[in-house]
């Protein structure tokens, strides 16, 4: 990797963990009111997007450690689209975050190193396998989601329009992960991620 290209991954990980998130797509529930919600029911809408923050960030991560491993352009493509995305989802989180009176999690460094290298780990097992990896933690991401539709209060309907375009987009980039030719990964890795994803979720809800 050249200097250069150092520099630009650096510069966008800084960015990820400490600049504003910007999105070029409206932010989903823009037009709806703020609710007027029971303490108990913002401080768990605040955990909840705080979790999906925190998704967002291992996300970006994730496809960066993955784009620059990838061999396939084709591939790195799809991974630099889904990383693009992906911000505007943190833009979105970060906003109802702040309108929840919440705050971002304070592990998001350790959070971001450990996919950046889980990212650069499965992008160098070849570009079916990292597309695999890709689909199969988009998947597991969209059926989260689904949890937290479930589970945030119903009056905060600001939230949950965040939530269902976030769930969309990630089913969107599982479906192009296989178009590419995401390789199936065995059962015992997919019950690995599922695992290290309910550690951070709920160490995420609190920290």
């Amino acid at each position: 990797m050249t200097l250069d290209k150092l520099i630009i991954e650096f510069d966008k990980g800084l960015r990820t963990l400490f600049a504003p998130a910007q999105s070029a797509r409206p932010l989903p529930g823009r037009d709806l009111g703020e609710a007027e919600l029971a303490a108990t029911d913002k401080k768990h809408a605040a955990g909840l997007m705080r979790v999906n923050h925190v998704g967002e960030v291992c996300a970006q991560a994730l496809y960066q450690g993955q784009a620059l491993t990838a061999r396939d352009p084709a591939a790195r493509t799809a991974l630099e689209e889904a990383a693009r995305e992906e911000t505007e989802h943190l833009a979105w989180c970060e906003s109802r975050i702040h309108a929840l009176g919440g705050r971002k999690s304070l592990l998001n460094p350790v959070w971001y190193a450990s996919s950046l290298a889980l990212g650069m780990a499965a992008g160098a097992l070849g570009d079916k396998w990292s597309l695999g990896f890709l689909a199969e933690t988009e998947r597991q991401v969209e059926a989260h989601l689904g949890g937290h539709l479930e589970t945030l209060p119903e009056a905060d309907a600001k939230s949950r329009a965040v939530v269902e375009q976030m769930q969309a987009d990630e089913a969107r980039h599982a479906e192009t992960a296989v178009t590419y030719g995401a390789q199936e990964l065995p059962a015992p890795i997919k019950m690995a991620m599922k695992f290290a994803s309910k550690v951070m979720t709920k160490t995420a809800y609190w920290v």
